[in-house]
């Protein structure tokens, strides 16, 4: 979220959408909504944890990893637009929601994150073509 706020703090007038399609943007905005949302809440019924005291480890070290390098990209790539900086910045996120869910047996996480992984790599994309 850091990284996010950095942005919205130094560029005021916020993201400019170059391809409008609206069931894209709302499938986006609901699956980056649920995947902040159910990596902080666990609905009981939904989210049934890690199979073990390893597998957590797996997933500290895992979500660690890619949470790095998705500021170290952003750092790095802060100024620069290009359809690198575009897929890095929106397949990362992507796979750690994803990872996360399934690690975490979260079914609702998985839900949002099968939501918002394709609809933010397509917008990222279609935005820096």
């Amino acid at each position: 979220m850091i990284p996010n706020v950095v942005f919205a703090i130094k560029c005021k007038d916020g993201f400019d959408n170059k391809w409008n399609n609206k069931y894209v943007e709302v499938t986006e905005q609901v699956g980056r909504l649920g995947c902040f949302g159910f990596m902080i809440i666990n609905i009981p019924g939904t989210w049934f944890g890690w199979w073990s005291d390893e597998t957590f480890a797996v997933y500290l070290i895992v979500d660690t990893i890619l949470v790095m390098l998705y500021c170290a990209i952003w750092i790095i790539c802060f100024k620069k637009n290009s359809i690198f900086r575009a897929l890095a910045l929106s397949i990362i996120p992507s796979m750690l929601f994803l990872f996360s869910g399934i690690m975490s047996r979260s079914v609702l996480l998985i839900i949002a994150s099968v939501l918002f992984a394709p609809s933010h790599i397509v917008i990222s994309y279609k935005n820096v073509k």
